[in-house]
């Protein structure tokens, strides 16, 4: 089995999601004078984490849902302000996204092994956001003319671990899945999801939790142009033949 191209998640994946979004909000709070809101600021941030969480997984499940209504959900529910217009609540989530932006990076790894799979494979992105989101971010960390094409969750239709997802990023770029690679840092969404639609899946498993026996799985991405040439020191037995 030979891979021409690899998609790409890309919060905390390519880019240091995580790490942005705690900074964002810890200035955000400190701005609108709320770090005491949920007890102290760590408090603050876990639950901005967990509404995160929550309300990205209850938009991936409903197709009718909006990418704006999660935000003004997880607003509302972090806030708790249920009657909160959805004008508050935008301008509320913009300040907060003003100070997120700022401390956007992506990981150290990222750039060098993006430059490296140029020279011998094609490269997308799939990501269970929005192209509004996703684009400006991508061309302000610099590396959106590495990727062929951008493809989100809000404009597609449907979200990973779909198969009609990764399935759509192979259409557009012209190939089958098995000739498709996807890396992303969560293991049942991205790699397990991306395996079943017939990719070669593989977890970036940046924290070296483990524990997900059968997946290809790497710890940093310059593991990564070793195991889709089928060496598998770095990565679960191969199943390539």
């Amino acid at each position: 089995m030979t891979i021409r191209a690899v998609l790409w998640d890309v919060d905390d994946t390519l880019f240091d999601y995580a790490a942005a979004d705690r900074a964002g909000m810890r200035a955000h709070l400190a701005a609108e004078g709320l770090a005491g809101l949920h007890g102290s600021v760590e408090d603050a941030l876990v639950r901005w984490k967990e509404l995160t969480e929550l309300h990205w997984r209850l938009y991936e499940e409903d197709p009718t849902g909006t990418w704006q209504d999660q935000r003004r959900r997880r607003v509302r529910d972090f806030l708790d302000l249920r009657a909160m217009t959805d004008a508050e609540a935008d301008a509320w989530f913009d300040r907060y996204v003003t100070h997120y932006e700022a401390a956007w990076e992506l990981f150290p790894d990222a750039l060098p092994v993006l430059d490296l799979l140029a020279r011998d494979y094609r490269q997308a992105v799939l990501s269970n956001s929005s192209i509004h989101a996703q684009e400006p971010k991508l061309r302000a960390l610099g590396v959106r003319d590495h990727f062929e094409a951008v493809l989100c969750a809000a404009e597609l239709g449907s979200a990973k671990p779909a198969a009609e997802a990764f399935h759509a990023a192979c259409t557009a770029l012209g190939l089958p899945p098995h000739e498709v690679a996807y890396v992303g840092d969560r293991p049942d969404t991205d790699a397990l999801g991306a395996r079943e639609a017939g990719l070669l899946g593989i977890w970036l498993d940046r924290a070296g939790t483990g524990g997900q026996p059968g997946l290809h799985r790497v710890t940093d991405l310059h593991q990564l142009p070793p195991l889709l040439l089928g060496d598998t020191r770095f990565g679960a037995p191969s199943t390539f033949g």
